[in-house]
């Protein structure tokens, strides 16, 4: 697929639009990202310079901050924190305290790469990522990859949902909103494409074995033709015999290239192991 040669070009491209920790689903409804334990976090107060602080969340899910001591900040996100510091600094030290906090590590939280990455498994989701810093971390694209990328998210209190990306869009057009973000607990599977062994004899350029790739198109007896070299000058082709086990036995099938061709039938889709055999012309 050309999608890989362009692998190490596009593989850092990172849309601004994607630097925000929220994002919204499929449904509509919005997901605001939920802090957990070691995630890093830098917290601002407005005009009070000496409470501005960078600190992790505990193992237990708290922060320490000062004169407030201890605060729970697991499972809450960002603006729900931000209301909660700012309302026990009102409480006893100032009149309108305007908090801000950004999310500078989200060590907390794993994701999963499976299927066709060159390093498949877990792993930690630090920082703001998009889909193709993700297969970069997980060592790229193996040569089996398909040309789509399916994502498995489940958000706290939201239908699950899986969304199919088609890596051409974000590799080969740039499309930066196919390049989206991944969210913790997020599955990215990268399929492996299947291959077909097909044997092409006779009147073809390069004779023998070939190896199809099956993707989101069939395998069809033009493509195994071309794939071979296509027809020589002495090829038959409105008599191409394509031979086929099935059930122990043999089924030969004559197919018509010419009206393929011409557009009077589609073309023939070939299955795994397929003899095709090209005759000479009697001319």
């Amino acid at each position: 697929m050309n999608f890989k040669k362009t692998w190490m070009s596009f593989g850092l491209i990172v849309c601004a639009s994607l630097l925000c920790a929220q994002t919204r689903t499929g449904s509509g409804q919005s997901y605001e990202y939920q802090i957990g334990a070691k995630d890093l976090l830098e917290i601002s107060v407005f005009e009070v310079p000496e409470l501005n602080i960078t600190v992790r969340v505990s193992e237990n899910g708290m922060v320490t901050l000062p004169l407030l001591g201890e605060i729970k900040a697991e499972g809450l996100n960002r603006a729900d924190l931000e209301k909660k510091i700012a309302a026990m600094l009102e409480k006893n030290y100032l009149k309108n305290a305007q908090v801000t906090i950004f999310i500078k590590e989200f060590q907390s939280k794993k994701i999963s790469v499976m299927g066709a990455v060159k390093n498949p498994g877990e792993h930690d989701l630090i920082g703001r990522q998009s889909l193709l810093q993700v297969i970069s971390m997980a060592g790229g694209l193996s040569e089996q990859a398909s040309a789509t990328v399916i994502i498995f998210r489940q958000f706290r209190n939201l239908p699950s949902q899986s969304l199919v990306i088609k890596l051409d869009d974000v590799l080969l057009k740039a499309n930066p909103k196919h390049n989206i973000p991944i969210f913790p607990g997020d599955i990215i599977n990268v399929p492996g494409s299947q291959f077909l062994d097909i044997y092409v004899f006779g009147q073809v350029k390069n004779p023998g074995a070939v190896r199809m790739k099956k993707g989101s198109d069939d395998v069809t007896l033009l493509r195994a033709i071309a794939q071979a070299g296509g027809f020589t000058d002495r090829a038959r082709s409105g008599k191409v015999l394509v031979t086929r086990t099935e059930d122990g036995g043999e089924k030969k099938i004559h197919v018509d290239v010419k009206d393929i061709l011409r557009g009077k039938s589609k073309d023939f889709v070939l299955q795994a192991f397929d003899v095709v055999f090209v005759p000479e012309s009697i001319l």
